[in-house]
């Protein structure tokens, strides 16, 4: 099989949940029990930092990555979804798993884990462990992909957990209220092994961590108390972070939340000093300046174009579509064009009534089973007073709203990262 050929395989046999959604979700650590056995657990031959929470998970990862990179070590990190390739799921210093690697750990194992009928969440993760563990890294970042308690990645034991924060988000598999979910995510917070929370949320939503992290003999540190002379100052399209051991980081995430990710890696970088990593300063202000070419992280609003300005954000729920409208709407423009597409079983109601009015609409859908379809979307956006135009696929909707857009407009492309990774072929 060639690269093309191997990934339909992959996709076939082990269906991808963030395509196709429920049919595909596997709850439970047997798989992944069976699979780490077969291959040797090799996520035990290197460190492991362990990245969950609602929202900013990958920036956080991306983050921490570039600074463990630009101190020396080599670093493996796996998050999920990809935009453009697979490949972006599975990285060492920056570099994406070659093609060959993909193509050859198929062929040589397919024998072995096709009895154990892993999802494909469980097999790429198993492939990124294999991966870093014959390149040798120091330490990867492992981004939690749904969940926590359950999700896959829990098998690891890492040097330190993070949950960045508690949002709506997956009710239908953690829960219907925050600490339900809370409850979930904080499956991730390991016996004597430190757990820093970004963002407290609200009394209960805290008191489900302390609770987690007591039963465990965690230490538990709250980023929020921990760092409270974190300031973030924004100034045009970069963010400059200052803190007691940090003066005027410059960030190149300029995007919405991210001076709340900024503050949990800082701590992270505190609490990985205790715990022996040796972290230069200078790897710190590289890492915050440089991430999206150390890591190559894409779609936290990502400038496409200029003129017009053409920005892009992966956020697809509520807790993150908020702070994605304030950053928006915090920009000069004449007029806004919002190419807008959801998956099918997010709380759509609960996004639209986030959405501003005064804007030109392109309701759209991505090329996925679970995206949901534009006329649906277009009505049940009616019902909130948002009106525009509906476009069948992606490309159309961006065409469609470049076509109409002045140069001193805004374009906005979002709702789900299924909608960006279908726009960003058409600017990179």
């Amino acid at each position: 099989m060639n690269y093309n050929e191997t990934l339909d395989y992959l996709y076939s046999q082990a269906p991808e949940y963030q395509r196709i959604g429920h049919a595909a979700y596997k709850e439970g650590l047997d798989n992944s029990l069976a699979l780490d056995e077969i291959f040797g657990h090799p996520h035990k031959k290197f460190k492991n930092i362990h990245v969950g929470g609602t929202n900013g998970k990958g920036s956080v990862s991306n983050l921490l990555a570039a600074i463990l990179q630009m101190s020396g070590y080599r670093v493996g990190l796996y998050t999920s979804p990809h935009l453009i390739d697979f490949r972006e799921r599975i990285r060492v210093n920056g570099e994406m798993i070659n093609k060959e690697y993909v193509i050859e750990f198929v062929e040589k194992y397919r024998d072995k884990f096709e009895p154990v009928m892993a999802s494909f969440f469980e097999l790429t993760m198993e492939m990124a462990f294999l991966y870093f563990a014959e390149k040798k890294v120091d330490v990867a970042i492992i981004e939690v992909g749904l969940g926590g308690r359950l999700d896959s990645t829990n098998i690891i034991f890492p040097d330190l957990s993070i949950i960045t924060n508690i949002g709506l988000d997956h009710m239908n598999y953690l829960g219907n209220t925050l600490t339900k979910i809370a409850a979930e995510k904080a499956g991730i917070i390991k016996k004597y092994t430190p757990v820093i929370i970004g963002e407290i949320g609200n009394s209960d939503v805290a008191q489900v961590f302390i609770d987690k992290a007591k039963s465990v003999e965690a230490p538990i540190v709250f980023s929020e108390v921990y760092m409270s002379d974190f300031v973030a100052d924004r100034l045009r399209d970069k963010i400059f972070y200052k803190s007691a051991n940090f003066d005027n980081i410059t960030g190149q995430l300029s995007g919405p939340a991210q001076e709340y990710n900024a503050r949990t890696v800082l701590t992270a970088v505190d609490i990985l000093l205790e715990l022996g990593y040796n972290i230069p300063k200078d790897a710190v202000y590289k890492g915050f300046e440089k991430v999206t070419e150390i890591t190559g992280l894409m779609g936290r609003w990502q400038l496409l174009k200029t003129e017009p300005k053409i920005f892009c954000d992966i956020a697809h729920n509520s807790h993150g579509i908020k702070y994605v409208i304030e950053r928006l709407l915090s920009e000069e423009f004449k007029r806004l064009h919002i190419v807008f597409g959801m998956a099918n079983d997010k709380d759509t109601e609960s996004v639209l009534r986030l959405l501003p009015k005064n804007a030109n609409y392109y309701f759209t859908k991505a090329s996925v089973q679970r995206a949901l379809d534009e006329t649906k979307l277009a009505d049940m956006a009616g019902e909130f007073g948002l009106q525009g135009y509906i476009c069948p696929t992606v490309s159309e909707a961006v065409i469609k709203a470049i076509k109409n857009a002045d140069k001193e407009d805004i374009i906005f492309i979002g709702g789900s990262s299924f909608i960006v990774a279908d726009a960003l072929p058409m600017f990179i």
